[in-house]
């Protein structure tokens, strides 16, 4: 967001209910099971039941049971009634509860139709009739942590290996087929290698020219290019690749460096390159010629 559009978005301040700042709330950690049958769960229904057993100079015990009702929601799914809350103290946090009544449709009715009852309202009356119909109340402070921890019972240990099994089962697995789900089958040789066979055979083994003839070849290669690689030459010349490199090693010289690494150049007894000086002392001479013209 940009620092115009910051500017363009209308801050509005809304109050915020402390009336209740002073309780002390629990915040319990419960499993996924517990938390999904929870979810389904109606309103008015009693999910379960807490029990606080106090003695004199121990740490309070404190269980869960799950009510009946809960159970029934899902009666295939078996999942532990008992469960006992490891009870942990809030020293160093500051940690709150807080929540947020949005408007019903009739106040937001009657909020409109008021607004547009008035005539000569101005709009900041009526943009403050919206956030008054939201309510922003804090239910107390976090006093303690719990953590619902089930009774290691027969029906969690079944739960617990059901759900280690249901984790081990590969994602992908491999089923038999009846049909083929596929247009294509596999062939044994395919066309383009059959092509590449048919042309090696046509064109035959790489016989041994005369050496005269094969250095006969690259001199009029190397009248067009000045550098070669052995790729191009075996190309040009047809020859076996080690009976070709015997003669490069006669009448060329074979580049280490850059630009031209790894290509071939003519030795220079064998060159008849024209050097920059020369092609500039020929140009001279032919624009000298056309002037005299």
């Amino acid at each position: 967001m940009s620092k115009d559009d910051k500017e363009k978005v209308q801050i509005i301040d809304k109050e915020l209910d402390l009336s209740n700042a002073g309780r002390g709330v629990w915040l319990v950690k419960v499993p996924k099971y517990i938390a999904q049958k929870w979810e389904k769960a109606p309103s008015n229904m009693d999910v379960g039941k807490l029990r606080i057993s106090k003695t004199p100079g121990q740490k309070a015990q404190v269980s869960l049971s799950l009510t009946q009702a809960v159970l029934a929601l899902d009666p295939d799914e078996k999942i532990p009634t008992e469960h006992v809350l490891d009870v942990s103290q809030v020293t160093k946090q500051t940690l709150g509860v807080f929540s947020h009544m949005a408007p019903t449709e009739t106040a937001v009715a009657s909020s409109a139709a008021s607004s547009n009852g008035k005539e000569n309202g101005s709009s900041a009356s009526t943009a403050s009739a919206t956030p008054d119909s939201e309510k922003l109340y804090m239910e107390g402070r976090i006093v303690q942590k719990l953590e619902c921890r089930p009774i290691a019972d027969t029906c969690y240990m079944k739960l617990k290996l059901e759900s280690i099994r249901k984790a081990s089962e590969p994602q992908r697995r491999v089923q038999p087929i009846d049909k083929i789900v596929q247009n294509f089958k596999p062939v044994k040789d395919h066309a383009h290698n059959i092509e590449y066979r048919e042309r090696k055979k046509a064109e035959g083994k790489k016989a041994r020219d005369d050496k005269n003839a094969v250095m006969d070849m690259l001199f009029h290669a190397f009248e067009k290019h000045q550098y070669y690689n052995i790729k191009d030459l075996v190309k040009i010349t047809n020859q076996p690749i080690s009976y070709l490199k015997e003669i490069l090693k006669d009448v060329c010289d074979y580049n280490m460096k850059n630009p031209h690494k790894n290509m071939w150049e003519l030795k220079k007894e064998y060159r008849h390159y024209k050097t920059e000086e020369q092609k500039d002392e020929e140009k001279a001479k032919s624009d000298g010629s056309s002037d005299s013209e």
